[in-house]
């Protein structure tokens, strides 16, 4: 089924974890939102309940994880699998309440928040679906890393490449044409990665505090040291085209464009989208047009090119 029209939750959905950085328990419930609300972030701090929306000017930090907040300071930390999670399937507006400082890490993936809104369902309401079309092509270099945008008329596609200096992990590629069948098929799933030989020194600084095998691929020197294994040959690649995912959601709405990352992570991911949101003239944003009827990648194409957007293709309507 196309989806020319918004959608939101149908219900609530509640979701118990520990925060990878804190530790702490943390409870989130993903619930309905009206039409162009976008993705929203509640918390209740010292009794006051304060708000943020999912967008690039909230975001307050890039280390480690994508940090929101507002002029008060940050709000919540590890926001970035969840977003993914709601964009990747499809969900235009959604509410997320947080009863602490972090999501909750769950297993490391976008797998458990994919089975909440499964579970919550998915409906459609009466405004047509709005993106935004990257317009021109936008490039950031930060260091050895490459990020950038282009113009990308079927829909938005990430190109992914890491490098790193272990024999499991070394020069990957992954290339995803994101609707919310690739989404759950090939990356949801994908977990966090990092070196045992890191633990005391992010200890020390404030992080990875919950970090454990049951949520993180871990490895040391020259191993893999998760008894279970890889869930992909290259789920790092994988997870990397997951976070892309999740911090582009921070556009506000959905993208028609091409992202490319070259060593990237979340600061590339954010100096990326800041950059294009910045310059006026490399975007624009398109509605969709009503879904009639079927029709082949070409005429998709067609259309967009010829000013009118129809919406990629979305999985089914979930009850």
């Amino acid at each position: 089924m196309k989806f020319s029209r918004q959608t939101t939750l149908k219900t609530r959905v509640t979701l118990t974890g520990v925060g990878v950085h804190s530790g702490a328990p943390v409870t989130l419930i993903l619930g309905p939102a009206g039409i162009d609300a976008g993705f929203v972030f509640i918390r209740t701090v010292d009794g006051t309940e304060r708000e943020v929306k999912a967008v690039a000017s909230a975001v307050t930090a890039t280390a480690y994880a994508t940090v929101l907040g507002d002029r008060e300071g940050a709000l919540v930390s590890t926001a970035e699998h969840v977003l993914a999670a709601l964009r990747g399937m499809g969900v235009d507006n959604a509410t997320v309440e947080v009863d602490g400082p972090e999501i909750p890490i769950m297993d490391g993936s976008a797998a458990p928040f994919v089975a909440a809104i499964d579970r919550a369902g998915i409906v459609q309401q009466a405004a047509p679906r709005r993106f935004l079309e990257v317009l021109k092509p936008i490039q950031v270099r930060i260091g050895e890393s490459l990020g950038e945008l282009r113009p990308y008329a079927a829909g938005f596609r990430a190109e992914i490449e890491i490098d790193f200096a272990h024999p499991l992990i070394g020069r990957q590629a992954f290339n995803l044409d994101l609707t919310p069948e690739t989404f759950r098929r090939d990356i949801c799933r994908a977990r966090t990665f990092g070196y045992m030989k890191d633990v005391a020194s992010l200890w020390s600084a404030g992080y990875a505090r919950g970090a454990s095998f049951a949520n993180s691929v871990v490895f040391d020197d020259d191993r893999l040291l998760n008894s279970e294994g890889l869930r992909y040959a290259d789920e790092c690649a994988r997870h990397k085209a997951l976070d892309v995912i999740g911090d582009l959601t921070l556009a506000g709405l959905p993208l028609l464009g091409l992202y490319r990352s070259v060593k990237g992570g979340h600061k590339l991911n954010h100096a990326v989208l800041t950059a294009l949101l910045a310059d006026r003239h490399a975007w624009r944003v398109v509605e969709a047009e009503p879904a009639r009827r079927s029709r082949t990648a070409a005429e998709v194409v067609g259309g967009m090119l010829g000013g009118g957007i129809v919406a990629p293709a979305y999985a089914p309507d979930v009850t």
